[in-house]
């Protein structure tokens, strides 16, 4: 009797586990090609915003490739991932750096690439839990098979949060500087690359101290990965 059950729940996990992996690969190859206007972490900030009583506007309008400025491309990789494009989702010389120093007494730090970033927002939810983390590293395996990285990038600046209820490239430079995503310069790429990791809690418009000398760093960080040319890597 009680291997018949076991055997009922193992037949049951596993059909659970094979049709996951089903439904997870045709969200992917899905998302490969269409247009992708929302992601978990939007409906995640708006549940959010619904339990606390304070219901907010999402602000996201998808732009293709072509649409989006190189600037903000390169901008967001030399502020996030200056090897996103040699890596396979994850970037180990990174992953040992925060190793060593956690060892070493120092703050544990991210060494999240624009994959995993990517994964996360799109596919998942934020805060911080194994469970998140394995799903995460599977849904970056999976984008990194089936998606060129120029198609990473591309939904990542679609779906990337740049403050509260303001997602994707084109609805922050609109938010902050009142231009389309095509349109921004340098300056304004790297200002809003740096406020990336804590979007909710800085302003690209009205940088702090911290925010401007980030942005400085990251301009200079993309002369010296040779400006727009470096993203013929991506192809």
């Amino acid at each position: 009797m009680l291997a018949d059950w076991l055997r009922r729940l193992t037949r049951m996990l596993l059909l659970a586990l094979l049709g996951f992996v089903a439904v997870s690969v045709l969200l992917v190859l899905l998302f490969r090609v269409v247009p992708v206007f929302g992601s978990m972490v939007m409906v995640e900030r708006k549940v959010q915003s619904w339990i606390a009583g304070e219901p907010i506007a999402i602000e996201q309008q998808w732009r293709p490739w072509e649409a989006l400025s190189d600037h903000a491309k390169l901008a967001v990789i030399a502020a996030e991932d200056q090897r996103f494009p040699a890596h396979r989702g994850f970037d180990l010389v990174e992953l040992r750096r925060a190793w060593e120093a956690s060892r070493n007494g120092g703050r544990l730090r991210g060494a999240s690439t624009l994959s995993q970033q990517t994964a996360k927002n799109l596919f998942l939810w934020t805060g911080r839990s194994w469970v998140r983390k394995g799903l995460e590293a599977w849904f970056t395996l999976l984008i990194e098979a089936l998606w060129p990285k120029e198609r990473i990038l591309e939904v990542y600046l679609n779906i990337a949060e740049w403050d509260s209820g303001v997602f994707g490239l084109e609805a922050a430079a609109r938010h902050y500087f009142g231009v389309s995503a095509a349109r921004l310069t340098p300056h304004q790429a790297s200002l809003l690359a740096a406020i990336l990791p804590n979007p909710r809690g800085r302003d690209a418009a009205r940088p702090s101290a911290e925010v401007a000398q980030r942005a400085t760093w990251i301009r200079q960080q993309m002369r010296n990965l040779g400006g727009a040319a470096y993203l013929e890597r991506l192809y």
